[in-house]
């Protein structure tokens, strides 16, 4: 996306807070292709025969993001960031809803052997819910540090894009993803992160 489009995102996304209940709707086509390239690549990493297609995640968050009131959209990594935590949310509460029924199952814990890759390689639903639980751990005490590791590594955004979005510098993005994968790693081995 060039700069002049990022622009034409970033004004549409000042009309949104401002009240414009519409503007999320002309920012979408500009977007779009993003946000489904953001939705194939978290069901790359499901299993097979997943109930969810990309264009339907992508919609979903979309509505998601549509259904919450007074935000105030600072810019298209911001929204970016926005449909990644959505996306993990629709795809962590599917995960919840099918194995309701089969708790246990011979499922063994995720281990997070690669961070460097987009996503985990065919994440199970429970591994899905456990990197869900353990992300939500780190967030409650380094809520940043989640943040960067849910903007990155699920959402897709560059360093530079999440330090614009949580108005830090690069190189805190940077320091916190390596503390946030480090800890996340012990959490999701069954050692107690410190």
């Amino acid at each position: 996306m060039d700069d002049t489009t990022r622009g034409q995102v970033t004004e549409i996304l000042r009309r949104a807070t401002g009240g414009d209940n519409s503007a999320l709707d002309d920012v979408l086509p500009i977007v779009y292709d993003e946000l489904r390239g953001m939705a194939a690549s978290y069901l790359r990493n499901e299993r097979s025969g997943h109930t969810l297609g990309p264009t339907a995640l992508a919609h979903e968050a979309y509505l998601k993001l549509r259904g919450r009131q007074h935000v105030c959209w600072k810019s298209r990594a911001h929204l970016l960031g926005a449909a990644a935590q959505a996306m993990r949310h629709i795809l962590v509460d599917h995960a919840r809803a099918r194995t309701t029924a089969k708790r246990g199952n011979g499922q063994t814990p995720v281990h997070l052997e690669d961070v460097q890759r987009p996503a985990p390689e065919r994440t199970s639903w429970a591994e899905l819910i456990d990197l869900d639980l353990a992300l939500a751990s780190l967030a409650r005490s380094y809520p940043r540090c989640a943040r960067v590791i849910e903007l990155l590594y699920f959402g897709g955004l560059t360093a530079s894009e999440a330090g614009e979005l949580l108005d830090v510098a690069e190189r805190t993005v940077e320091r916190d993803w390596r503390f946030g994968r480090a800890w996340l790693l012990r959490a999701l081995q069954g050692r107690s992160p410190s």
